[in-house]
């Protein structure tokens, strides 16, 4: 598919680029991504909750009255979790949420979630940004110019490498988040009204495998 590249004003340069189609046009897998957002949101999870058991409530460890004789139910200690202050029982325990997917099954599910959006015409093109220092202002500018609203929709600025003044002036932007394209994941695709990648992130895609080792 053909995309034209605007500069920073937000007018075609007369350049295009063509990206594949078997990244950005195949057939979106929508269960692959359902299980990529889904181990995303999952390793965000601390797994921090936690109750005490028996052992670890306070109160003495006698035994209290004898076992046999006194018309009642039998008793352990004051720390049984049938008393109030006691032990829980079976209550949660810290551990971790995330699960393992294979590779090829998150590199389809990153390429379906580049296909959506190529089919919502929400993947945009830019020149590479020059800023000789970190501007927030100025940036929003840039984006209004690209007729993106930047207080209701959700904008990933995708660079090939890290930028130290692009990364200052949209991070106090809070529907903007940047990041390279080595760390793109299918969550932050799928959470972004707008893709807007640099000329030079977006060329990566049309290089040769062995150009690219190269």
């Amino acid at each position: 598919m053909q995309i034209d590249i605007l500069n920073i004003e937000g007018k075609k340069t007369g350049r295009t680029i063509e990206l594949p189609e078997e990244i950005f046009g195949v057939e979106p897998n929508n269960h692959v991504i359902y299980l990529a957002v889904k181990q995303y949101l999952a390793a965000q999870r601390q797994g921090t909750h936690k109750v005490k058991t028996r052992a670890e409530v306070q109160g003495a460890s006698r035994k209290l009255h004898k076992q046999k004789g006194t018309g009642g139910a039998r008793k352990g200690n004051i720390r049984n979790p049938l008393y109030k202050g006691g032990g829980t029982i079976f209550g949660p325990k810290p551990h971790g949420w995330g699960f393992k997917l294979n590779r090829k099954v998150k590199d389809l599910a990153k390429i379906s979630a580049l296909s959506v959006k190529a089919k919502e015409n929400s993947i945009i093109i830019v020149e590479d940004l020059q800023l000789e220092t970190p501007k927030t202002k100025q940036f929003v500018g840039f984006l209004k110019n690209l007729n993106i609203n930047v207080e209701g929709r959700k904008t990933m600025f995708i660079t090939p490498e890290y930028n130290d003044n692009v990364y200052l002036s949209l991070r106090n932007i809070p529907t903007v988040d940047g990041t390279v394209l080595s760390d793109v994941n299918t969550y932050d695709i799928m959470n972004s009204n707008y893709i807007v990648f640099t000329e030079s992130a977006a060329k990566i895609f049309t290089e040769e495998p062995a150009e690219a080792e190269a």
